[in-house]
């Protein structure tokens, strides 16, 4: 009975997001998307690790765009992809040499949540990719 407790939660949100729809404006035009998820088995603290994120706690939650918790919260239906892999590997680049001698927080801005070592992975595909 515990663990039907603490899983029908995280079942019932999963569910939920299995019939969510996007919308975006193309050309003048709206669109709907549906989502479909598969069983990938990818969560966000792997694919944060493989991009260089900062860890799920950080203000910028997407690997896709630099959209804030705040952002996304007042904004759920219309985002944009911003980001490459190849973009998140130049702001590690500023995070660890900081050439405007940036105080944590301007830096932190600057990178949008890319903080962690991708030197190991320079050459490793972006999850999307996969």
């Amino acid at each position: 009975e515990t663990l039907t407790a603490i899983l029908s939660p995280l079942i019932a949100e999963r569910e939920a997001m299995k019939s969510s729809e996007l919308m975006l404006e193309m050309g003048g035009i709206a669109r709907t998307f549906k989502f479909i998820f598969r069983g990938t088995g990818y969560d966000e603290k792997l694919v944060r690790e493989v991009e260089g994120l900062e860890a799920s706690g950080s203000v910028y939650i997407c690997t896709l765009c630099d959209a804030t918790r705040l952002e996304a919260s007042q904004n759920l239906v219309f985002h944009s992809i911003t980001r490459s892999h190849a973009e998140n590997l130049q702001r590690y680049e500023v995070w660890r040499s900081n050439p405007y001698h940036e105080s944590v927080e301007e830096l932190r801005d600057r990178v949008k949540g890319v903080s962690a070592n991708l030197s190991s992975r320079q050459s490793l595909p972006s999850m999307r990719s996969l």
